[in-house]
């Protein structure tokens, strides 16, 4: 006897074909967004270290692009928190300027070394160019809310290369302790496609080598759990420092381009102290080889400090790369007392620690899968709740809504 689909089904199916078209093109949009970003991105890494000078001007760097927030920028200035503000409360379409401005941002942040990310500007990218589809395709509040997410997921999928992270990340990071599963196919569809898109643009994405991952023993667990709490409070502490900073600079500098320029001639300074460029721009030489032998321990430290400065003073950029470095940097130090293998430390805490930051533990556990293998699904797991609970209820997106699950 044939079995009918019921009437439940068959309503679905229009939302699903719906969806489906909305996240080809929001994927197309983000994904090639991405690509046009990572390519120029690593153009201008390049450059800038074989140019060592070019740091010297990363005070008049940070002095022309606060000069262009401020003349063009004040609406999109709030960066992810105004993504999430408009998903929490829609009021109005996001200015398509906000992609051009961040792109323009970050690529002179990294230009002239400042020390930056690159999560915030493609999931700003791809919330934006989303948020254009709201009016052609006459979209409802609600709609538009799923639309938004959307983006986001395109956007972090896309710049890192991980699908079913980005797709999490879109669902998981609007309010801690709660998920958002209304949007489930668009943002997993949006993620998938753009991922595509940008590789099919020929962008090649960094590699991390996690070799053995050990078997699992109540020795392994305890330990990674007690290093799991260590990345909580050391993401906690990026927030602190970042929040903190942007606070002093917006209250001892009051027109906001001069602060850049000021925080520029910090970083300036302190590459002069620390003798070295490897807490410049994203970090990546500095990441991989954390996955490969001891480095200095004060490593993880040195970059919180670099970050919080060219953030807290106006650069444009992400935290995500920064806490990839912190915590793959910390758990490499970690490896000097702990029997874990330094690797699988350094790919736990390179995740742990942005999931204490950003409160999305889930996301990071895919990540940590996605980018190192799922061997290390287990120690990734403890160690972003352990991040997650330890680091309290304050992180790097200040729009987040506030539902902490309970233990």
């Amino acid at each position: 006897m044939t079995r009918h689909a019921s009437p439940e089904q068959y309503q679905v199916l229009p939302q699903v074909f719906k969806w489906t078209l909305i996240s080809i093109l929001v994927g197309l949009l983000a994904g090639t967004a991405s690509a046009v970003f990572l390519i120029s991105l690593d153009w201008v890494t390049n450059f800038r270290e074989n140019h060592a000078w070019m740091l010297f001007l990363l005070p008049l760097g940070g002095l022309a692009v606060g000069w262009i927030y401020h003349v063009a920028g004040k609406s999109v200035e709030a960066g992810n928190n105004l993504l999430l503000e408009e998903i929490h409360n829609p009021k109005s379409i996001v200015p398509l300027r906000m992609s051009a401005l961040v792109l323009v941002g970050t690529l002179a942040t990294h230009l002239f070394g400042g020390s930056a990310g690159r999560e915030g500007t493609a999931v700003q990218m791809g919330g934006s160019l989303a948020d254009q589809l709201t009016r052609p395709l006459k979209l409802s509040h609600e709609d538009r809310s799923i639309l938004l997410m959307a983006g986001i997921s395109a956007g972090f999928a896309s710049v890192f290369g991980t699908p079913l992270a980005g797709a999490i990340f879109g669902l998981e990071v609007l309010a801690i302790g709660r998920l958002r599963y209304d949007s489930i196919l668009p943002c997993f569809l949006s993620a998938v496609i753009a991922h595509i898109v940008t590789l099919a643009w020929g962008v090649v994405h960094t590699t991390y080598s996690v070799p053995w991952v050990p078997d699992l023993s109540w020795f392994n667990l305890i330990q990674i759990a007690f290093a799991g709490a260590l990345f909580g409070l050391t993401g906690a502490g990026f927030s602190w420092s970042t929040h903190k900073m942007t606070a002093l600079f917006k209250k001892y500098i009051s027109f906001a381009p001069f602060r850049s320029f000021v925080g520029g001639l910090f970083i300036i300074l302190l590459a002069g102290a620390f003798q070295t460029h490897r807490y410049l721009g994203l970090g990546i030489p500095t990441m991989v080889e954390a996955f490969q032998t001891h480095l200095p321990p004060h490593d993880f430290l040195a970059k919180t400090l670099f970050t919080s400065i060219t953030l807290g003073s106006g650069f444009k950029g992400g935290e995500v790369t920064p806490l990839f470095f912190i915590g793959a940097t910390l758990g490499n130090a970690l490896s000097y007392v702990l029997t874990l293998p330094t690797a699988v430390l350094a790919g736990v805490g390179f995740v742990a620690v942005f999931a204490g930051a950003a409160k999305t533990p889930l996301c990071c556990i895919l990540l940590a899968m996605e980018m190192f293998g799922s061997q290390i699904g287990v120690y990734a797991g403890i160690g972003c709740v352990m991040s997650y609970l330890f680091s309290g209820h304050n992180g790097i997106y200040k729009s987040q809504q506030t539902n902490p699950a309970k233990i």
